[in-house]
């Protein structure tokens, strides 16, 4: 029987520019002590750690950490893409729920610098290559980076598949901006209109705007996980519980279906959503708030689908219906998503957390969904790797 996993504690700084944030350990240690102090824990008590980052050196968790405490616990660093900060929170969940540790922290932050991804290390293969060369043979999009044209090619074969107005997606930043204008801690807080995204700078013509993809953020979050029996003998809070967690990566679809939406891990999305309904006994309609990988407006309109929260090709309907919103179905992404809140690759996944913590706990304050019970989590890395966390207030 495996042990029930409590959210005790969540910290996340303000999101900044690259070049306008403290360096990465500044950042990683002062989330890591919100975190603690949210919970009422003391880093002596702590068990274990998983710190996640992308761009960095080996044992920069530890840096991090160091500023904080110096226990002699193990400290795994942890690195899986965008993914990052939920695969930390998916390893520091495993290792409660297994009875290997009471009290762990998963941390994640990211220094970044301006511009698209890249890659660091040129002299050997990267591990995009089978990704890049097949968005090369099913969409003409060279010579635009390989993020925009991956993402820009699976909401490009959404609109080819269901009709998918360029609109749609317009819509979706322009919710995004509305959400994140109640949110202290995004990046990018000016409220924008749809006509606005589609009027912006054109990325690629009649697929994508540069409002439509989400800007290099720097940052840190955190989350401090326990064990039933731990806050039951610490005295501290049990109202949120990781109901079910589910990790997947590629299979053979990814590839073999041809089709931009599987290659950035349409496929993955859905495997892991619904393992995690299954284990926990719901459905997508049982949902009341979601935070999703909006990396790219093209994506949170793939991954409303892949999750089950519209049917197949029902996503641009669901838009224009406001389900997406405050009034409507599901509030997806309260805080502003990757869109406005930001997206430091290491930080993303906990700063979800954060959102959703709070979300249950009734403390959102001004992102409040009025009720909230149940939360779902979804951060997606190519390459790849998709974890779809649910969490239930308890």
């Amino acid at each position: 029987m495996t042990r029930p996993v409590h959210v005790a504690g969540v910290g996340m700084i303000p999101f900044s520019k690259p070049g306008a944030s403290e360096p990465y350990h500044v950042m990683g240690a002062e989330a890591a002590r919100l975190a603690l102090a949210d919970a009422g824990v003391d880093f002596s008590q702590v068990q274990q750690a998983y710190v996640g980052y992308v761009y960095g050196d080996s044992t920069c968790g530890q840096r991090a950490l160091y500023q904080v405490g110096m226990s002699g616990i193990p400290v795994v660093n942890v690195n899986n893409n965008c993914s990052t900060g939920s695969s930390a929170l998916f390893l520091a969940r495993q290792a409660i729920e297994a009875g290997i540790a009471d009290c762990v922290i998963a941390l994640g932050f990211e220094q970044m610098k301006p511009g698209a991804l890249g890659t660091v290390f040129t002299d050997r293969p990267g591990p995009m290559e089978l990704f890049d060369d097949l968005a090369d043979d099913l969409v003409d999009a060279r010579g635009i980076p390989s993020a925009l044209r991956l993402f820009g090619g699976a909401g490009l074969s959404h609109m080819k598949k269901h009709g998918t107005p360029l609109s749609s997606f317009a819509k979706i930043r322009a919710k995004a901006s509305r959400h994140a204008t109640r949110n202290p801690l995004a990046i990018f807080r000016k409220e924008v209109t749809a006509d606005d995204v589609l009027n912006d700078t054109p990325i690629w013509p009649g697929v994508m705007t540069r409002l439509m993809a989400c800007p290099p953020t720097c940052g840190g979050a955190a989350a401090i996980l326990v064990s039933e029996e731990f806050a039951r003998r610490n005295g501290l809070r049990t109202d949120v519980r990781i109901a079910a967690q589910a990790m997947t990566t590629d299979t053979a679809s990814t590839f073999e279906a041809r089709d931009m939406m599987q290659l950035v891990g349409y496929d993955m999305g859905k495997a892991a959503a619904d393992q995690v309904y299954a284990k926990a006994g719901v459905s997508p309609q049982d949902i009341d708030v979601v935070e999703l990988h909006d990396c790219f407006a093209h994506n949170e309109l793939i991954t409303y689908e892949a999750l089950g929260l519209c049917p197949e090709g029902g996503a641009e309907k669901f838009i224009n219906d406001g389900d997406n919103t405050y009034g409507g179905r599901v509030v997806t992404n309260p805080s502003g998503g990757l869109l406005s809140k930001g997206h430091p690759l290491g930080a993303t996944g906990l700063a979800q957390c954060y959102e959703l913590t709070r979300q249950l706990r009734g403390t959102a304050a001004s992102t409040q969904v009025d009720g909230a019970r149940l939360a779902l989590q979804h951060n997606l890395g190519l390459g790849g790797a998709c974890v779809v966390t649910l969490y239930e207030k308890a």
